[in-house]
């Protein structure tokens, strides 16, 4: 069995097990994502998320999309975010519970943005041409998620915005919420899936709500 125990300060592991094998995994699939494209081959054609109409859809995308980042800052800040949230709430909930709200909550918000993109081709038919174009990469979703878990766990304590300003996270995640609401609305056009973001805090919610009244079998 590995030992843990050169990660922990009093029994809390800064570095859990579902944590730490999600960041190399990530970015394990990222490095073999740049070889690839080195030789023409693009994972994201077939396993980024694309809309169920689209050429190259399949089942499985809503896992897999999870795994892929457009470049190292994408994969950086957010896997940066899923330790930085991520690791407390390993250590409350445990390895399996926390995998299991992970996944919950990106394919829910893979789910969620198929969606948008089902509505926002019904609002302006011509992008119908353009389907087989729009891809859904990045773990944002399931980020957001681990945000949401995070305020509704430990509400009162502080995040430092930029290092410097201190924030309680309830406040901080509602902020995000908001923010990701009005860009999506908005339509910033920037590239990022915000309903996408917004989708993730949504079933985690939903799944938090869940276990809080019937409780979870998974410990």
């Amino acid at each position: 069995m590995e030992n843990d125990n050169q990660y922990r300060i009093g029994g809390f592991s800064m570095l859990p097990r579902a944590v730490k094998n999600l960041l190399i995994i990530n970015f394990v699939i990222w490095l073999l994502d740049l070889s690839l494209q080195g030789i023409g081959i693009d994972m994201a054609k077939w396993f980024g998320l694309h809309y169920i109409t689209a050429d190259n859809f399949y089942p499985f995308q809503y896992v897999t999309y999870m795994f892929l980042h457009q470049g190292f800052s994408h994969l950086f800040f957010n896997m940066f975010a899923l330790w930085m949230f991520g690791y407390a709430i390993e250590n409350t909930w445990g390895s399996k519970r926390f995998l299991l709200y992970y996944f919950v909550t990106g394919i829910g918000a893979g789910i969620v943005q198929t969606l948008v993109v089902g509505i926002n081709q019904e609002i302006h038919p011509m992008l119908a041409h353009q389907i087989n174009n729009i891809i859904t990469i990045g773990a944002s979703g399931a980020v957001f998620g681990i945000l949401l878990a995070f305020g509704m766990m430990f509400p009162n304590m502080h995040i430092f915005l930029y290092f410097l300003i201190p924030i309680k996270a309830k406040w901080f995640v509602i902020i995000y919420g908001v923010i990701e609401l009005a860009a999506g609305i908005g339509g910033s056009g920037d590239g990022i899936a915000h309903f996408a973001h917004l989708g993730g805090m949504l079933f985690g919610i939903g799944l938090i709500l869940y276990w809080r009244k019937y409780g979870s079998r998974i410990r």
